[in-house]
């Protein structure tokens, strides 16, 4: 039902404006075949494959969506075209991994193919996504397809029947969680959870990790960063706010299902939409899931709040955790410091630099076609394609929303809490450094997993980290990730 519902809206976009980059015409790449490499559908992969089809038909070019686990992607893609093998022609993954790819010269740069195309108003793509996810260097090396924040959602409904607030503080996070927890929520009779969040190893729990503990660590804005010592890059890890957000989040276990550990966003994703749980970690997806036939026990009751707080944050003298004033959280409200985490970045894609002249003109023609507002307007607004707004008109209006079915006032709350992340002077930025994807994706993710599933402490797993990441950065050279760390964070 997902994949049908979004074919007949893409159908409906791409018959209405067909969108294509202006140097693109009828039969220009015919027999030319794009090899995309992405993470499973429908989520992200699914519009690439449905719009294909469209593209296809005007252009000429057969583009076919290669699907590989979450985990794989970044390795098969730097294999591929490090080895010279060169079999994937376009990569959609992780904003912030692209820059380890172009450090190695394998990302074309698109900026001469930008400048020929009327269509993809580059200046209507928010700043943070058009600089940290489609730039390298300055040069424009990536194109967005998505673009990402995790927040807090909450059921509106089931905390107002408990009279409670939505969570200001990840101890109000516990707090609420505890109180809604077994509590049926969806009428089945069926006792239910106060918390969902997807804990499975190798499948982005270590972003909502990141998510918790960026409130505890970044005080001073966005180019403090969290996760090194800017002039060093020694690793902020092994502290008291790392070790609190630890065991904050594992805590939340105790109100999440049974299972838990072992749950992929698609399985959260599942209980949410069947009114099964009262508070949840995600991305942009929840709020537009809930407009899916199949979720109706929660339809206009899924709210989102754009980041929960800390009242304590670290001292990195000491490494001690220290009440909030407005000393040492300048941007904190009302004694709760905020710092809202651009999770992952947004989906986007590169363009293999190997690749012959022919597939590199189509290969951008395509990606050019999703990024455009005529595509990107219809997708962004569909939960199931797993793409967020990223486009400054996407943000400022809620006309696409409502129109997609979206009552004026979860409209209004879900836009106002993606811009209250984009906006807030101490948004934490993921890492858009060499070994990114090392550093999070396996070091912290593996050790994060040990920790919840009682293998080791969690002493033991943030001296590990701290260990693990020390090692990638000697491996890529200290002074060389300085750099890197201070171009990617805008100091």
């Amino acid at each position: 039902m997902k994949i049908m519902k979004f074919a007949a809206a893409a159908l409906m976009g791409a018959v209405a404006m067909t969108g294509l980059a202006a140097s693109s015409s009828a039969g220009e790449f015919d027999g030319v075949t794009i090899n995309i490499l992405t993470r499973p559908g429908p989520v992200i992969a699914g519009p690439l494959k449905e719009r294909g089809v469209t593209f296809e038909k005007e252009t000429g070019a057969k583009i076919v969506v290669n699907e590989v686990p979450f985990a794989e992607i970044f390795p098969k893609i730097q294999n591929d075209w490090t080895t010279g093998t060169n079999s994937i022609d376009v990569g959609v993954f992780a904003a912030g991994w692209g820059v380890e790819l172009d450090a190695a010269g394998l990302l074309e740069d698109l900026d001469p193919y930008i400048a020929k195309d009327s269509k993809i108003d580059m200046n209507d793509i928010a700043p943070y996504f058009r600089d940290f996810g489609q730039k390298i260097g300055g040069k424009t090396k990536l194109l967005m397809v998505d673009g990402d924040f995790q927040m807090v959602y909450y059921r509106k409904d089931v905390l107002e029947k408990a009279g409670l607030q939505p969570p200001k503080t990840w101890q109000d996070y516990i707090d609420v969680a505890s109180k809604i927890h077994n509590q049926d929520m969806n009428g089945d009779g069926t006792p239910d959870y106060g918390s969902c969040i997807f804990k499975k190893r190798n499948a982005q729990s270590y972003f909502a990790i990141q998510t918790v503990a960026a409130s505890f660590v970044q005080t001073q804005g966005t180019a403090q960063g969290f996760h090194f010592d800017n002039k060093t890059m020694k690793p902020l890890i092994n502290n008291e706010a790392w070790k609190k957000a630890f065991e904050l989040y594992k805590e939340t276990g105790k109100y999440g299902p049974p299972e838990e550990l072992n749950m992929d966003i698609g399985d959260t994703r599942a209980l949410f939409k069947a009114g099964r749980c009262g508070l949840l970690i995600e991305w942009g997806d929840p709020g537009t899931l809930q407009l899916d036939p199949d979720a109706a026990k929660v339809k206009g009751q899924i709210y989102a709040v754009s980041a929960v707080g800390s009242k304590e944050v670290l001292d990195r003298a000491t490494g001690k955790l220290v009440p909030v004033t407005k000393e040492n959280a300048p941007y904190s409200v009302d004694g709760i410091n905020y710092a809202p985490f651009a999770a992952f970045g947004g989906w986007a894609g590169a363009i293999n630099a190997k690749a012959d002249a022919k597939k590199k003109e189509a290969a951008y023609a395509f990606l050019s076609y999703m990024n455009q507002a005529a595509q990107s307007n219809v997708d962004v607004t569909i939960g199931s394609t797993g793409y967020n707004p990223y486009r400054l008109s996407q943000l400022k209006s809620t006309d696409l929303w409502v129109k997609a079915g979206m009552p004026k006032e979860l409209a209004d709350n879900y836009l106002g809490a993606i811009n209250g992340a984009l906006n807030n002077p101490n948004m934490a930025s993921d890492m858009k450094i060499p070994g990114a994807q090392q550093y999070t994706g396996v070091v912290l993710d593996t050790e994060l997993a040990r920790y919840l599933a009682g293998e080791i402490s969690v002493d033991e797993a943030l001296k590990n980290i701290e260990e693990g990441w020390e090692k990638i950065t000697e491996d890529f050279g200290r002074d060389e990730q300085i750099k890197a760390q201070a171009l990617a964070l805008g100091l």
